[in-house]
């Protein structure tokens, strides 16, 4: 399968995919963690990235989609987290699926409201290492500053700084939030209400994938 968690910065995407990539079996592609590697690596594509990266802006649709190609075909299945993000990306999405006989099986959006957004991104933390995300109201670290998975540095990422995080809201509602649109044109779209502990969300989010239940 491959499923798209469509949602703006903030809801949960990388979280729950995380969570299902580990239940399913499936490859989780974030382009956001992806990217991060890149640019911790000293890449070409790394340095391109960590200036738009840095201030919540998107690097460009080029970079991302031929990232992503490279990974698009997994037989374990696809869990796309943070792509597509915009019209671009979900048009070439289409064409390199279609180009190997592999659809898109499932969209699901979570929906989140903005100010429940600004505040968990405003608590989030992440470990510098792996990447494990981390909330400081309600799923702190053991030891404060220090990842519970590898130890490493527990970190405030500079795009959920909060003139980042305006920008990145910003961002979403002009060129991601019309990818929502443009999915719902074409095939039927899950919405999962993605407030509630990540157990809750994580429960919501299997029902929704099972029973198919459409966008309302």
């Amino acid at each position: 399968m491959r499923i798209v968690l469509l949602g703006p910065p903030g809801a949960g995407k990388g979280t729950q995919a995380r969570r299902l990539a580990e239940s399913t079996g499936m490859t989780h592609l974030s382009t956001g963690d992806m990217l991060r590697s890149e640019v911790a690596s000293g890449t070409e594509l790394g340095l391109l990235a960590k200036g738009f990266m840095d201030s919540g802006d998107l690097v460009p649709d080029s970079s991302i989609i031929a990232m992503i190609q490279q990974h698009i075909a997994d037989p374990s299945g696809v869990l796309l987290d943070g792509f597509p993000r915009t019209l671009i990306q979900a048009e070439a999405l289409n064409e390199a699926l279609d180009q190997i006989g592999l659809p898109v099986d499932q969209i699901v959006y979570m929906a989140v409201n903005i100010d429940e957004l600004i505040r968990r991104l405003s608590s989030r933390v992440v470990c510098k290492e792996c990447q494990t995300p981390y909330n400081l109201e309600v799923d702190r670290p053991i030891k404060s500053g220090i990842c519970d998975h590898c130890a490493g540095e527990v970190i405030v990422r500079d795009d959920d700084r909060p003139a980042a995080v305006k920008n990145r809201m910003k961002v979403y509602e002009e060129l991601t939030a019309p990818v929502l649109d443009y999915y719902q044109s074409r095939m039927n779209v899950v919405e999962v209400i993605a407030t509630g502990t990540p157990d809750a969300v994580f429960t919501k989010l299997n029902e929704a994938i099972g029973s198919d239940a459409p966008f309302n």
